[in-house]
């Protein structure tokens, strides 16, 4: 019997287009929260069988951008959801969001842990991403810690104008707040943003200074570095980011939601039209034994401690040299082996991508 223990929900709105993101406005207008929800409750009723949760993760958009209606709304429909004692359930917020009824109403349905996208502190930054930058996010961010001690911020390079000074400056602000868990990600130019129409480019030098900096700065300060994007303090590492990157069977309900099961990975339509019609499921992949080989491996090898050789083996019956002619790579050190894991080694973290196209 395939075993599932988590679940991802999609909530595609939110209260504005930021500059770097491709997000259909469309989704922003109200007259489609309500029959969004009513459709997203159909389809868990269709298809969780009941299964006990470790994790539930519920992200957008912005889910925290609904009325306190249609939040009400949304977190009563976890209650179709079964629980493991030792439950994580994570929803992300955006720092304007945040306010004392907001907290309580979340601490009611259970959440227990925060996503809160900051991206910058730098209000002059925040304004070029048409992001809310007129509050006081140390205010914010402190009024959430009251209610919650297990938050993650997300934090992003390499935005337009942004120095090293300025990235060193928002690393201080999260370290002086006691964040114990911190997203980072790389600006990306997607086709179609505001940035892209603008021809504004990544600076590659300086985006590997910046890749650099966050590392060093977080590792003095005890932090782990624990995935390529993800560094937590001991204890607080996301629970079920690690179930993707596990390659763990996992629900994804919602508007262009994936999820994993058994041996099919499927992806939900994001034509709000077919969503409402109940047509969710826009297109499955029918992964064969080699196919799962490959995704444990480019999905386990972002983990700084790398693939399990003994868990590869018991999976499916290989060893990993078996099924993947990795030599070379093992040659020159661009993967190396320790304590029965292989792993990428830090020098060439950065370049991950090239590494995991070779198991492609």
């Amino acid at each position: 019997m395939t075993k599932i223990e988590s679940v991802y929900i999609h909530i595609p709105f939110c209260k504005k287009i930021c500059s770097y993101c491709d997000f259909p406005k469309m989704y922003t207008i109200d007259k489609w929260i309500s029959p969004y929800l009513d459709s997203l409750n159909k389809e868990i009723k269709k298809y969780y069988q009941n299964e006990k949760l470790k994790t539930l993760y519920i992200g957008g958009g912005t889910p925290t951008c609904l009325d306190k209606k249609n939040l009400i709304k949304l977190l009563e429909i976890t209650k179709n959801f079964k629980f493991q004692k030792d439950f994580e359930f994570t929803i992300e917020c955006n720092v304007q969001d945040i306010d004392e009824n907001l907290l309580k109403v979340l601490k009611k349905y259970q959440v227990n842990r925060l996503s809160i996208g900051v991206q910058t502190f730098n209000k002059d930054i925040l304004k070029k991403l048409n992001r809310c930058f007129n509050i006081d996010y140390i205010e914010k961010i402190n009024l959430a810690k009251k209610y919650f001690s297990n938050i993650s911020v997300d934090l992003m390079y390499s935005l337009p104008s942004a120095t090293l000074k300025d990235l060193q400056d928002d690393l201080n602000q999260i370290l002086s707040l006691n964040i114990p868990h911190i997203s980072c990600y790389s600006l990306m130019i997607e086709p179609h943003t505001l940035f892209y129409n603008q021809g504004i480019k990544i600076d590659e030098e300086l985006d590997k200074k910046m890749y650099d900096l966050i590392n060093k700065v977080l590792k003095e300060n005890n932090y782990i570095h624990y995935e390529t994007s993800n560094y937590g303090k001991e204890g607080y590492f996301s629970k079920h980011n690690l179930v993707y990157w596990n390659n763990e069977n996992y629900y994804g309900f919602g508007l262009g939601a994936s999820g994993y099961i058994k041996n099919i990975r499927y992806t939900n339509t994001k034509k709000i039209d077919e969503y409402l019609k109940g047509n969710y499921c826009l297109e499955k992949e029918i992964l064969t034994k080699k196919d799962e080989m490959i995704y444990e491996m480019i999905l386990g090898l972002r983990k700084q401690i790398g693939v399990n050789e003994k868990v590869f083996y018991k999976k499916y019956g290989q060893t990993i040299e078996e099924v993947f002619f990795i030599e070379s790579l093992l040659k020159e050190k661009k993967l190396l082996k320790k304590n029965g894991f292989i792993y990428i080694p830090y020098e060439y973290s950065y370049l991950a991508n090239e590494i995991l196209v070779y198991f492609v």
